[in-house]
């Protein structure tokens, strides 16, 4: 009886041990994921002042003089050196901008959608290597691939251009299926021959965006939710519907005429998504590591694929680059839609993150080379860029 009952406490004891290990163990998970939440100063204080000094120079050079609207993020390592916004949400309105405040990215939206592909072919649904009538029966132009959309060589020409030589009745609004059934239907000239060369076309990305959902068998915008959006808590991150144009934050061109609604507004996958900067900097730093890619999807997407032209710019699966030297790449993507202007910049050698976006057209966003340079060590040629 003795045995049984020191047997019982044995067990007991054991059990209680084990909770609190197991309790322990949890809080120093959790720990590590606080730690990681909150990046530690990646410089000495003295060096953080002098990247400060460097960058409110910038701001007030180039930005706050200019009539900026909107909101300006720089960070290194994932920490944050500087953070800003500025103007109204409806410039006449009263809401101030914050961190809150959704901006459209434009062709910044390219990223999302190239990634998403390379997310489904990665999880085997897809090949980049498959022609596109695998997806898109009756598709005319033979020998096109996923991946020639992806880096721009397809030789499609841009929607917006070939849909006015149509005539299409700009009171109707086009949609993605529009997009692919106007090709199949009138069969439009190439820009170029397939695969010819690079030629920047947001027709590429309206079909990607259409695959997307053959694949994976969900929205374009719910598929981008439950894959990037909600596991990052990018809570101010959402791919545009008509339903919401009365509220999402509207543009205005440079006069602070606010831009009307068009009949190339709903497409979607090359431009609709709307984020902010804190969302943005833990899009760029999921980037940094394998939480959502393997490194050899990351290796794809980030190296050049065109060569027609000597120099360092170049395209690699949704997103532009300088690259400098095989240690040396930047990787970035802008983009432009009405008043909307938006510049994401991945500098990788030095872990340097600079993203703006504004709702009142402002050239001045995208004239971030000069920060860059006083910043590091790198030195690139200025070459015209969409």
């Amino acid at each position: 009886m003795l045995f049984k009952k020191r047997t019982f406490f044995s067990i007991v004891l054991i059990t209680l041990l084990a909770a609190c290990n197991s309790s322990a163990h949890k809080k120093n998970q959790q720990k590590d994921l606080a730690s990681t939440a909150a990046p530690v100063a990646p410089l000495p204080e003295a060096e953080l002042k002098e990247y400060r000094r460097k960058i409110n120079n910038f701001y007030d050079s180039n930005l706050s003089h200019s009539g900026f609207n909107g909101s300006m993020l720089v960070a290194k390592n994932g920490y944050v050196l500087f953070e800003k916004y500025n103007g109204l949400v409806r410039l006449r309105g009263k809401d101030p901008i914050n961190a809150s405040t959704p901006f459209h990215i434009a062709s910044t939206s390219k990223t999302f959608t190239a990634m998403a592909v390379l997310k489904l072919a990665e999880e085997g649904k897809l090949n980049i290597n498959d022609s596109l009538q695998k997806f898109f029966p009756g598709f005319p132009y033979s020998g096109m691939t996923v991946k020639m959309l992806l880096n721009q060589r397809s030789g499609l020409p841009n929607y917006g251009y070939y849909l006015e030589k149509i005539n299409w009745d700009k009171k109707v609004n086009v949609t993605n299926k529009d997009v692919l059934q106007t090709l199949i239907t009138y069969k439009p000239e190439l820009a170029n021959a397939i695969n010819r060369r690079f030629n920047y076309s947001n027709t590429n990305f309206a079909l990607l965006a259409l695959i997307i959902e053959a694949v994976s068998g969900k929205s374009y915008a719910d598929y981008l939710q439950t894959t990037f959006f909600t596991p990052l808590q990018m809570t101010n991150t959402k791919v545009y519907n008509h339903a919401d144009s009365a509220t999402v934050t509207p543009s205005y061109m440079w006069n602070g005429v606010q831009e009307a609604f068009t009949f190339l507004d709903l497409t979607y996958g090359d431009k609709n998504i709307y984020s902010t900067v804190r969302d943005l900097l833990k899009w760029d730093q999921a980037l940094y590591t394998n939480q959502l890619f393997k490194q050899s999807t990351l290796d794809s997407a980030f190296q050049p694929y065109s060569f027609e032209r000597p120099g360092i710019h170049n395209y690699g699966f949704g997103w532009r680059m300088y690259t400098l030297s095989p240690s040396k790449k930047i990787v970035y993507h802008n983009g432009w839609w009405h008043g909307n202007n938006a510049t994401f910049y991945r500098v990788l050698p030095d872990s340097l993150t600079i993203i703006i976006l504004g709702n009142k057209f402002n050239r001045n966003i995208y004239r971030v080379k000069p920060l860059i340079e006083s910043l590091t060590d790198l030195h690139f040629s200025y070459e015209a860029e969409e």
